[in-house]
């Protein structure tokens, strides 16, 4: 038989009360509506659950045993009725974040942090790939929140979240001549060999490393190439070359590579750093983005 809600309180109200009139009270009905739901509990378990006398109800050993689980019952009820208004409300499950390699010491521990102290029901299961990767895997399902930089690559059907803006600067070996400059003009490096991101893997970045210097008046003189950021930093920490790279990477320990700002205010040394997500994004998705906002610094 079927153990709803209601019969389980009622049969808890007079296992509690231990008198139909009290009990009935209590269950804001009448008496003969509570014996009969009794009668049909015991009909459907093929036990007597209630002891009646004259003047006095108890429970049998099997109805003292069934108190227990229509408890148990019970909370797990609730339990489960809780639990699921709390993933429609966005507090609780598993969220599959993706994270572009570059965000991962700043943008990303402080959403983790923030996370764990406003949302701490909610799992954040994360991964760690290029921006065009981490786009066809929002775009796919696979993920359900990324975190990228320069988002104008992005497709039209993926919604785009600004947060925060990063900085170019210039990347040089230690012992290069401008390493100690507080700032340099780009066109100043118009005679170095450059190691420039990949047009594939990193698309943002290098499109703004070409316009920034075409802008300054020259076109880089591309000695290598990497897919992804620790290949341009090798490069650099190596003394071979010099690059343009986000203003955050200062705050790597990287033997070998000094980070120093360029002069010159240009669109092209300055990139947007966003979150991208499903335009049906659920409740969880919209609450990490409500976070990020708020504990983003510009």
């Amino acid at each position: 038989m079927e153990f709803t809600k209601r019969l389980l309180e009622q049969f808890l109200a007079l296992a509690e009360e231990k008198h139909f009139g009290r009990a009935a009270e209590r269950l804001s009905m009448s008496q003969p509506p509570l014996s009969q739901a009794m009668q049909r509990l015991e009909r459907g378990l093929g036990v007597t659950l209630l002891d009646r006398r004259p003047g006095d109800l108890r429970l049998t050993p099997a109805g003292a045993a069934f108190a227990v689980e229509a408890r148990r019952l019970l909370d797990t009820q609730s339990a489960v009725v809780e639990r699921v208004r709390r993933v429609a409300r966005g507090l609780e499950g598993d969220v599959r974040v993706g994270y572009v390699s570059v965000l991962s010491h700043r943008h990303l521990p402080r959403l983790l942090r923030a996370a764990a102290e406003e949302l701490p029901g909610l799992r954040i299961h994360l991964h760690q790939d290029s921006t065009a990767a981490l786009a066809d895997m929002v775009r796919s399902g696979a993920l359900d929140l990324a975190f990228i930089r320069d988002p104008s690559p992005v497709s039209d059907d993926l919604a785009v979240h600004d947060f925060a803006v990063e900085r170019i600067v210039a990347a040089l070996p230690n012992e290069h001549r401008l390493a100690g400059a507080d700032v340099i003009d780009l066109e100043e490096l118009r005679e170095d060999d450059f190691v420039l991101p990949s047009g594939t893997a990193l698309p943002g970045l290098a499109h703004q490393a070409r316009l920034a210097c075409r802008e300054a008046g020259f076109t880089p003189h591309c000695r290598a190439g990497a897919d992804d950021l620790t290949g341009l930093l090798g490069y650099v920490a190596a003394g071979l070359c010099v690059s343009l790279l986000p203003e955050d990477l200062r705050d790597f320990p990287i033997p070998g590579i000094t980070f120093v700002p360029l002069r010159r205010e240009s669109p092209h040394l300055r990139t947007t750093v966003a979150a991208v997500h499903r335009p049906d994004a659920d409740a969880a998705v919209r609450r990490l983005l409500d976070l990020i906002t708020r504990h983003a610094r510009p």
